[in-house]
């Protein structure tokens, strides 16, 4: 028992061990491990101890295939000559597919792309394009209509590698795409539908109950919630019931998760069991318990492949499966030994679940409730008393694990769940499956979701429903889930209250901050836009927001604010907008709704949205000047003369120049274009700057000689969007750089750039040098397209910053 139990374990830190490799092994280095092994096992110590030789191969060879199939993966990767271009690809809808919105509200579609052919012939596939993509079509004259799932298409697209933004403690878009099999996005530019999908098929079937479900249900917001309970279509719900969901703690209820397929599993062997028994000829080939598990596990494979398969659906199912194989065999294991074989499982079918919240919680949950025990309870108040424990139990044990995954805590989680679980576990889950027989099961269910929605806003609405809490490391972080866990378990007091103060460095973490007369400037990974964020000792300061990458989502909530809060930043002293560009204050609405702003600078016209909430807000004028802890900021430009001369939105761009009391400057630009560079350069008797935030992402009508020779930079800064379609930065721009012997660093190679004033500008810190990992793209992206040129009709493709 306790060599199964170090295999397993092995097992696990294998894997571990490989995600966070920074690069896959070589085959020399494989050798090399295999050949150590092969020593250390004719050594007499290692025969004797058997139980480490047999733990030190799990964790090889847990490692080891771990790696092969991760290289069989990135093979798989766009060839870089095929960015950029035009492809016709011929293939299959293999999703879903998602309604997005791009930029002037033109509506269209997401979705996956199983590849069969590529040219405008079949033929063989070549070999640089990935067999499965994730593309954009939209609804344009010459681009397709509708795509629906399951169809065969003729795509004209242009493709590009997976790539995604990478910032302290964002959204990992790569990680996601290479966990999916997706090696390369793109946008549909013409289409033609080769073969409607057949009715018969599974993702036939599951199109027609969408469209069902969002033609009978006039509420589209209660459409989506019996979409994602029914399909696995967690897309179908809208972005502000999500925000709702997730900050009242119910989130995990609205997907198809493991708790549904396991409530479908032991609904389909409850009602297989008493069916069985009817029939003594079957009990005699197969005990009746026994066919009922496997009945179970076989309805619960059914439910998640017509739920769409989802990562967590194949992980629930598969630990079923792995259950019932223990239970058939006769082997009566401990709990934690049957939870340990369930997860190597997983892990051996999904290496990459180790790295995904939810397997972390769905063992969590299930191991913490087993550790707990208690006896079955009999009459309705020890059944009630029960359910508050067991909801107890996962509230309190999960909250270090929820504060790690997610860098939030619901503090009203405990009051939701008391009536989400219950209501959408046990009535509206099977009313919405149920729906597809007769459909006004699905009215019925849309009336219950909104009497618990309006639940879940009044307790939403609470001043202190949501708890934010910043980064801590990782032993402070490993340390409180052993706090959590000792907190739960049937032991004495004085060893719970030692779980508690084990707890205490992961909620009142230290966060460090820059010495007074010094600041700390990070310009995060946002796209086709500019943001920074400077910090000084007591004071935060955020320098333009971001764009904003469809209706509903942007850069203040997808990147800035858990940027923020993971810093421990729970209000802005100031936030100053450049100029009115979509790309510059995109993100500007959602920082300030999450946020209190004391003070808002910007050359914003006066009837701007942005300034209607009526706080405190000044028009950006050169002259103005303030110091916070020793540092001292100062705006440049525009003087009341430009804002008189009516001049275009980029040349009333903000220019704040910061100052540490050790000398060393950082300048941030805007969108600030030649002609008033120069000016500024005359105007301005002493430019000199460490660190340039490039004028307008490095367009070719920015960065002029005059600025260069004043400014005199070690390190310019470029926040573009990944192969922008602007061309930023021009070629010619960043030739003019490097003739003045500036560095040029640029987040889209870069990721989020974190710079001291303390230290000098070639020792700040780019994020994907921070947090290297194997499935990370590090290739330098080229300034421009090749092939031919952008689309300008064409909406430009979202940053994957979901």
């Amino acid at each position: 028992m306790r060599d199964l139990v170090s295999m397993g374990l092995a097992w696990l830190l294998g894997l571990a061990a490989l995600h966070r490799c920074e690069r896959l092994p070589t085959p020399a280095e494989y050798a090399l491990l295999a050949a150590v092994l092969a020593v250390l096992a004719t050594l007499p110590w290692w025969r004797r101890r058997p139980r480490f030789a047999l733990a030190a191969g799990a964790a090889l060879l847990a490692f080891a295939q771990g790696a092969l199939r991760a290289e069989l993966r990135l093979a798989a990767d766009l060839h870089p000559a095929w960015e950029g271009r035009d492809l016709v690809l011929v293939g299959r809808v293999d999703s879903l597919p998602i309604a997005v919105t791009g930029q002037g509200g033109v509506p269209g579609w997401r979705f996956e792309f199983e590849v069969e052919s590529v040219g405008p012939t079949p033929q063989a596939l070549a070999p640089e394009v990935p067999r499965r993509l994730m593309l954009l079509a939209y609804e344009l004259p010459g681009r397709v209509a509708a795509v629906t799932a399951g169809e065969r298409w003729r795509f004209t697209a242009r493709l590009k590698r997976a790539h995604g933004l990478a910032n302290p403690g964002g959204f990992d878009a790569e990680l996601w795409l290479f966990e999916q099999g997706l090696r390369a996005t793109g946008v549909v530019r013409a289409a033609e539908r080769l073969q409607p999908a057949p009715w018969w098929s599974l993702d036939a079937a599951r199109q027609r109950l969408r469209s069902a479900i969002r033609d009978h249900v006039a509420d589209p917001g209660m459409a989506g919630v019996l979409a994602a309970l029914s399909l696995g279509d967690q897309n179908a719900i809208g972005h502000a019931d999500w925000a709702l969901f997730r900050d009242t703690g119910v989130a995990h209820l609205l997907s198809v998760s493991g708790l549904h397929v396991t409530l479908f599993a032991w609904l389909a062997a409850a009602l297989a069991g008493p069916l069985w028994r009817r029939s003594s000829r079957l009990c005699l080939r197969l005990p009746a318990p026994t066919a009922a598990r496997w009945l179970g596990v076989a309805a619960a494979l059914a439910y998640a492949l017509f739920s769409g398969w989802g990562v967590p659906s194949q992980r629930t199912v598969l630990m079923l499966a792995a259950v019932a194989a223990l239970r058939s065999l006769n082997l009566r294991w401990p709990w934690p030994l049957v939870l340990l074989a369930a997860a190597v499982v997983v892990t051996a079918a999904d290496p990459w679940a180790l790295m995904q919240p939810g397997f972390w919680l769905s063992f969590g949950a299930v191991g913490l409730l087993m550790a707990a025990g208690g006896e079955p309870a009999e009459g309705w108040r020890a059944r009630l008393f029960g359910a508050l424990r067991t909801q107890g139990i996962a509230t309190v044990g999960l909250a270090p694990l929820s504060l790690i995954c997610f860098a939030q805590l619901s503090v009203v989680g405990l009051l939701t769940n008391l009536a989400a679980i219950p209501l959408i576990s046990f009535i509206v889950t099977p009313l919405a499956l149920l729906g597809g027989f007769w459909p006004p099961l699905w009215t019925l269910a849309a009336v219950l979701m909104q009497g618990l929605m309006a639940w879940l806003r009044l307790l939403a609405a609470w001043p202190a429903a949501v708890w934010w809490l910043p980064a801590a490391p990782l032993a402070a972080q490993a340390l409180a889930l052993l706090g959590a866990a000792l907190m739960v378990m049937r032991l004495p007091w004085r060893l719970r209250l030692a779980g508690l103060a084990m707890t205490l460095p992961l909620l009142w973490p230290a966060v460090p901050r820059p010495a007074a007369g010094e600041f700390e400037l990070l310009a995060p990974d946002v796209g086709q836009g500019n943001a920074v964020v400077v910090r000084t000792a007591g004071h935060v300061l955020v320098f333009d927001a971001g764009p904003g990458y469809s209706p509903g989502a942007d850069a203040g909530e997808r990147v800035l604010l858990p940027l923020l809060r993971g810093l421990g930043v729970r209000r802005l002293d100031a936030l100053v907008l450049s100029h009115r560009d979509g790309d510059h204050v995109g993100g500007a609405a959602s920082l300030m709704r999450a946020l209190p702003v004391a003070e808002l600078r910007s050359s914003l016209e006066p009837a701007h949205p942005l300034l209607a909430g009526g706080g405190a807000a000044a028009r950006c004028e050169a002259g103005q000047s303030w110091t916070w802890d020793g540092v001292r900021f100062e705006l440049l430009h525009p003087t009341p003369a430009h804002y008189e001369a009516g001049l275009k939105s980029n040349d009333l761009s903000c220019v704040l120049r910061i100052s540490a009391a050790s000398g060393r400057r950082a300048l941030l630009a805007g969108d600030l274009e030649a002609g008033e560079e120069r000016a500024l350069a005359r105007r301005e008797a002493d430019l000199r700057a460490d660190v340039l935030l490039v004028p307008h992402h490095g367009s070719k009508t920015s960065s002029s000689d005059e600025l260069l020779a004043a400014v005199r930079p070690a390190v310019g800064i470029v926040q573009a969007g990944y192969r922008s379609r602007f061309g930023h930065p021009a070629p010619a721009v960043l030739a003019r750089y490097q003739a003045a012997g500036i560095a040029i660093v640029s987040t889209p190679a870069c990721g989020a750039w974190r710079w001291h004033s303390g230290q000098p500008p070639p020792a700040g810190l780019c994020e994907r040098a921070r947090e290297p990992r194997y499935w990370r793209d590090r290739r330098t992206p080229p300034s421009e397209l090749p092939g031919p040129p952008a689309d300008e009709a064409a909406p430009p493709e979202p940053e994957l910053s979901f």
